[in-house]
């Protein structure tokens, strides 16, 4: 099984592109803060890519910005690429299926 439930706030407004046959999908930053504190007291905070497509990205390219509180759920993908010096990478990310906006936009 591969679901993926995350709530954080995003780190800025979603990017938009369209694919060669014009299908819309946003690419946006998600920081969700861990539930424990480090050892200085503080909560650490992971940066996590999402992908959304379609209606659901035209969606969230129209309603949502930098700093709003949200919620997705997913799958995790995982893919490779190579790099401009041509080292083989790897990235994580998670490619939504679902959104729910958990606060009001700013007028």
């Amino acid at each position: 099984m591969n679901e993926v439930w995350l709530i954080g706030r995003l780190t800025k407004d979603p990017e938009e592109k369209k694919t060669p046959n014009g299908k819309t999908v946003a690419r946006m930053t998600l920081a969700v803060e861990r539930d424990y504190a480090n050892a200085d007291g503080e909560r650490e905070v992971d940066f996590i890519e999402i992908i959304v497509w379609e209606k659901l990205a035209e969606t969230c390219i129209k309603y949502l910005g930098k700093g709003r509180l949200v919620s997705f759920k997913g799958r995790l993908q995982v893919r490779s690429y190579e790099d401009s010096q041509g080292i083989r990478r790897k990235a994580a990310e998670v490619v939504a299926e679902k959104v729910k906006f958990l606060d009001k936009a700013k007028e």
